[in-house]
């Protein structure tokens, strides 16, 4: 029984994650539908987080191998400096973009668990997530990656902020944030998705004590879980990269404003 129930989690994670659709406000909404103890050991939630980490490393692998060559080879190499500074420029302006949502997490955290945590709150988010995307639909963008500002920066991280609270998608947000910065849709996806790394490695490594008192039994369900996780969050992106490419993100909008009103309504 432990492994279905796994199974099913990680196929909730990996398709939501990185849809903009809040992976943690479908988990919720599914733990209130099913009033059921099976969504209560939550320490899973770092498994299948890590397993969805894993696929977005290997998406975007290439990528972060050569932002790491240039950002150190600006630092200490004297060669092919100009070639090496748009890199080690947009490694600091994901930094610039980390850092709102990184102190208010660290400082909010648990007063934002304990007092948004509602199912009311959940349908209002998701109108929000709703309402983000609708008002994006038709921005296509000029700007690439290496045209982003710090200006611009700052804004993205700004709106990353809010995503802190439960329901608002982090994928969704940022992107929203991108496009309305001006980026090209595909590369607003990219910064978007290494924007991920850092928040997601960060809420991890705050979680990890939490994992410490794991029972044994668990650790192979909790490992097919985390496989499933991996495996169709790779499959999600891919399709979310068609979505966006073809400018068809406002999709999402609909499916959220129907998720809003099922909740208002089941849940009256």
């Amino acid at each position: 029984m432990d492994y279905i129930i796994y199974i099913i989690l990680g196929f909730i994670q990996g398709i939501t994650e990185p849809l903009p659709i809040s992976s943690s406000g479908h988990i919720f909404l599914f733990k209130n539908l099913f009033n059921t103890e099976i969504f209560d050991n939550f320490n899973f939630e770092i498994v299948s987080n890590f397993g969805s980490f894993l696929a977005i490393l290997f998406i975007f692998r290439k990528d972060i191998i050569l932002l790491f060559k240039n950002f150190f080879g600006y630092i200490f190499s004297k060669k092919n400096k100009s070639k090496n500074k748009d890199g080690f420029m947009y490694v600091w302006k994901l930094v610039i973009s980390t850092l709102p949502v990184g102190i208010i997490g660290v400082l909010f955290n648990d007063f934002i668990e304990t007092h948004f945590n509602s199912l009311k709150f959940l349908g209002f988010t998701f109108l929000f997530t709703a309402l983000m995307l609708y008002l994006v639909r038709d921005i296509k963008g000029e700007k690439e990656s290496k045209d982003i500002t710090f200006k611009d920066a700052i804004i993205i991280g700004l709106f990353q902020m809010v995503t802190v609270l439960p329901g608002i998608s982090r994928s969704g947000t940022v992107l929203v944030a991108c496009l309305l910065c001006h980026l090209k849709r595909e590369d607003a996806l990219k910064y978007t998705f290494l924007l991920y790394f850092p928040v997601s490695a960060g809420t991890m490594l705050l979680k990890i004590p939490d994992l410490m008192g794991t029972a044994s039994s668990l650790l192979l369900p909790y490992l097919v879980g985390m496989l499933v996780a991996l495996v169709v969050t790779y499959l999600s992106y891919r399709w979310l990269s068609n979505i966006v490419k073809k400018g068809k993100l406002w999709h999402f909008s609909i499916y959220c404003l129907l998720l809003a009103l099922f909740i208002f309504i089941y849940f009256r």
